[in-house]
Order: C-alpha cells, then sequence, then structure tokens
C-alpha cells in the first residue's frame, strides 16, 4: 500500500514522515512522482486547496490513498491574512523571506498584544478520488518582531510561542512535531490510517 503525499515541498515530506514512521505504508511525495506538475491552488479555504490538491493527484494514481494539506498562518489584526496566500504572500514566486518581510512591513508598530496569530493545517485523504476523511490542526502564538532561529521553514522563524519563550524556529525537529498544527493533523492521520490498514 502507497499514501502519496499531494506535495512537492520535501521540508515537508520530512516531518510527515517522521510522524507516520511505523506505518506498514510507503509514504511518497510529488516530487518522487510528478515533479513537474503543477496544481493551481484557487480556493478560498484550506479545505477547498486542500481537497483540490488530494484528487488532482488521486486522477493519476487510482488506486493509491492520497493525502492534500493545505496550511498557513492568521493573523487576527490582519484579519485572519495572508491564509490560503501564506506561501505567496509576496508574490507567486516568493521566498520565504519576502513573505516574512511584507508580515514584517504589514504589523509595523503594532504592539505585541495585537499580534496574535496561529498556524491552520487541513488535511484530507482521498482514494479513488473520494473524500475518506477531513482532519485539521492549529497552533497559538504571536509575531514576533524580527526573524529568530535558523530550523524549520516558511514562517516559523517569525512565529513565537509564549510557553516554550522561543520562535519555532529555534526549536529542534522533535520539539517541533510534538506542537505544529501539522503535527497535530499528522497524528490524527496516523492513528486513523493504523486502523484503515489493519482492517484491509
Amino acid at each position: 500500500m502507497r499514501l502519496i503525499i499531494a506535495t512537492k515541498n520535501r521540508n515537508k515530506l520530512k516531518e510527515i514522515k517522521k510522524i507516520l514512521k511505523g506505518l506498514n505504508i510507503k509514504i511518497l511525495c510529488l516530487a518522487d512522482l510528478k515533479p513537474d506538475l503543477k496544481i493551481k491552488e484557487s480556493g478560498k479555504t484550506f479545505f477547498e486547496n486542500a481537497l483540490k490538491k488530494a484528487r488532482c493527484v488521486s486522477k493519476m494514481f487510482n488506486c493509491d490513498l492520497i493525502v492534500g494539506e493545505d496550511s498557513g498562518i492568521e493573523v487576527k489584526y490582519l484579519k485572519n491574512k495572508p491564509g490560503v496566500f501564506s506561501r505567496r504572500y509576496a508574490g507567486n514566486i516568493a521566498t520565504d523571506y519576502e513573505n516574512n518581510i511584507k508580515l514584517l512591513k504589514q504589523l509595523k508598530n503594532v504592539p505585541k498584544d495585537k499580534r496574535k496569530a496561529r498556524f491552520r493545517c487541513v488535511t484530507v485523504l482521498v482514494k479513488k478520488g473520494e473524500l475518506i476523511k477531513t482532519f485539521e490542526g492549529k497552533v497559538e502564538g504571536y509575531i514576533n518582531n524580527k526573524l529568530v532561529g535558523k530550523k524549520g521553514f516558511g514562517y516559523d522563524s517569525l512565529f513565537y510561542l509564549p510557553s516554550y519563550k522561543k520562535t519555532i524556529a529555534q526549536l529542534s525537529l522533535a520539539q517541533k512535531n510534538k506542537i505544529s498544527h501539522r503535527a497535530k493533523v499528522f497524528y490524527k492521520l496516523k492513528k486513523f490510517l493504523a486502523n484503515y490498514i489493519k482492517n484491509k
């Protein structure tokens, strides 16, 4: 049995594989199978984008289990922006650094108590184009006033966790995989898949 993650982001795949370790299933991603495939993320919600990705990949790999995932950062002061535009906040081919700098500029002179934010992740499991299950996860924090930490990716170096007194980019992968929005979702998925595989 194969599980295909509908992403070409190997950083995400690394995190996901670590969490799903121990399942009797082969885990692949688009970078392994269809590196040139482009899926336009035109949905208005994380769920719509996740489902679109999964169904698009399912058409090509009809017998495999497909995971579609969409995630991003929502800043309360900015009315939950960037949201679904998190990856392309500063433009369609923007780097993580450019996205972070734009967010910092948007929050210039905004006090800490108004910089509340959350990472959200919505993941769907699909087979033969049909939705099997939806999973959601989130983590709450604040947008730091500068980039801190060199681990992680995306907005990790800006996302401050009061309980750790660090940004996510200062945490080890093991620490991140205990608390992140994506980790919460994929631990739920792991539990579901363990039963799914056993019953097949």
